[in-house]
């Protein structure tokens, strides 16, 4: 159970939220939603203990699972199995039986052997107690249901994608909140409690739907930052609507239907209640003015406008219409008929061949999704098209006037020490200020925001910082790796409005249909073995899972 007294959140001067007093109990299951930048993020960020509050106490009793929405692993030599066993430690219960084993096979002194053989016997008991080797079954099947096969799980950290990464720590999540019946009921906790920041992101359809059966079924807490309707209306029972406008949050004892309904109701009655006010106020006021003209009827006038004064103010604050950034991406440079090409591409990782061969001309204008499996190489081959890694063969050639515009899933653009306007100069620095404050602005940048670093900004937040950094490029290339992530619906309809608009190239990778839809591709690149092919309504059904 996780409590929060008096709670209060602020990004810079901004009051994020104040004077909240939250609880989250076991069979809670809660969906935190407001506009991006409302502090959803930072309020999970420090219910799971990671980020302190500007004020009030938080108190956590039995585990806690926290997936942020940009896990960043120190140790990527870590095997992905290693990772997701560490959960229950039994990574290290593993190694440190093996070595035990290997000593009792070699020490020739019977006394040392003997205190092997009674080490191991210690290690297997607690390997026991702990799930033992059916807790590796189980983590292997978890896996295997977030899109992570065999053959990923024998990796090092370092080989695998940003999306991989995350489906690892995932896992890892949830391996140890499906072994709360092992041992934490026993020791009188309730379960984990879950804090879920867009976990969806980087999953395929099947393991989606996966993930909401185990949610639904998930015995201990949860809270969950999620653009995906279809899982919040599964899975949750309870909402928590953040509202930026006022720095409160509304509890809603119900789940997302009903929530939705609530909510237009409230929405209704505040709106009847203001207009039937201001009729009352208006003639109050219009009576006032009249009586005010008299001195003799002066103080009454006094009387009855302070009367329409209090009858407004006593209103509910009306709520604000969510802000959304005004998203356009650049006209883009003069090019020649051609220009990028690649030739000959492939990449490797140890022995793991990643994909070979891949040859691909973007001619002006063009649109080219590239397609594959999890783990097939998507993202690395749209930062090798973008400079920023190098093929192990093959090479990337510029044609004339080329100007790429890179948009990267892990926000690899942005320094997450600088600031908003710090990444923004570096991204347009030829940009004049005002011109660069006014394109931030329509971004939904401005004021002290412009001063925040970016590593505490929200996953919606960096997603919009990085795109319009895109749209000061003038590229006639755009590079887009997932851009839709992490984005609320208002912001990636403006988005796919963009890419509609977009008069030069894009090469994409996506897990969204609508993404592929509002492109209207030409060709498609499929991995790992880089055929090209025309694109086709029967490409559109692969996007989901791949």
């Amino acid at each position: 159970m996780i409590t929060a007294t008096d709670l209060e959140l602020r990004a810079g001067s901004r009051v994020l939220l104040a004077g909240a007093t939250l609880r989250v109990q076991p069979g809670d299951r809660i969906g935190l939603v407001g506009r991006n930048g409302a502090g959803k993020t930072t309020t999970l960020r420090s219910l799971a203990g990671v980020g302190e509050p500007y004020g009030g106490v938080i108190r956590a009793t039995g585990p806690v699972g926290y997936l942020p929405q940009d896990p960043r692993e120190g140790d990527l030599t870590v095997l992905a199995r290693d990772r997701v066993l560490s959960a229950r430690g039994l990574d290290e219960l593993l190694r440190e039986m093996e070595k035990t084993q290997t000593a009792m096979a070699e020490l020739a002194d019977d006394a040392a052997r003997d205190r092997a053989i009674a080490k191991y016997g210690r290690l297997e008991e607690r390997f026991a107690d702990l799930g033992g080797y059916a807790a590796e079954s189980e983590a292997g099947r978890i896996c295997s249901n977030l899109g992570l096969p065999g053959r990923v799980l024998g990796q090092p950290l370092r080989t695998l994608s940003g999306g991989q990464r995350r489906r690892v720590e995932l896992a890892r999540i949830l391996f140890a909140a499906s072994g709360d019946g092992a041992g934490s009921k026993a020791a009188g906790n309730a379960g984990t409690t879950l804090l879920l920041d867009e976990p969806t992101n980087h999953l395929d359809a099947d393991s989606i739907g996966w993930l909401r059966s185990f949610l639904t079924a998930h015995e201990g807490g949860l809270v969950v930052i999620s653009h995906d309707t279809e899982l919040i209306g599964d899975v949750v029972n309870k909402v928590w609507f953040l509202d930026a406008t006022r720095g409160e949050l509304d509890a809603y004892n119900m789940g997302w239907a009903k929530y939705q309904q609530a909510r237009a109701d409230d929405e209704a009655r505040r709106r009847r209640e203001r207009a039937n006010a201001e009729k009352k106020a208006g003639a109050l006021q219009a009576q006032a003015a009249k009586m005010g003209a008299k001195a003799t009827k002066a103080v009454a006038a006094k009387q009855m406008a302070r009367r329409a004064q209090a009858m407004l103010d006593g209103l509910d604050s009306e709520r604000v219409d969510d802000k959304v950034a005004h998203i356009r991406f650049p006209s883009p440079a003069p090019c020649g008929r051609v220009p990028m090409t690649a030739e000959g591409l492939s990449k490797t990782y140890g022995s793991l061949e990643v994909f070979t061969g891949v040859d691909l001309a973007v001619d002006r204008g063009s649109r080219v999704v590239i397609l594959g499996l999890n783990g097939a190489g998507k993202t690395t081959l749209l930062r090798i098209l973008a400079g920023a890694e190098t093929p192990d063969t093959g090479e990337v050639l510029a044609g004339h006037g080329l100007r790429t515009g890179y948009f990267a899933q892990e926000h690899d653009t942005l320094d997450m020490d600088r600031s908003v306007w710090e990444n923004a100069r570096s991204a347009a620095p030829d940009t004049p200020e005002q011109q660069l404050r006014t394109l931030l602005g329509a971004f939904m940048f401005s004021g002290e925001q412009l001063e925040q670093p970016a590593g505490t900004l929200s996953g919606g937040e960096r997603t919009r910082l990085a795109l319009a950094g895109l749209v000061s490029s003038a590229a006639n290339v755009l590079l887009l790796d997932e851009p839709t992530n992490n984005l609320d619906p208002a912001s990636r309809e403006k988005v796919l409005d963009a890419l509609r608009r977009f008069e030069g190239a894009v090469v994409l990778v996506t897990h969204d249909p609508g993404a592929v839809e509002a492109l209207e591709p030409e060709r498609v690149i499929l991995l790992p073995d880089g055929t090209e092919d025309h694109f086709s309504a029967e490409h559109l059904e692969l996007v989901e899972l791949a």
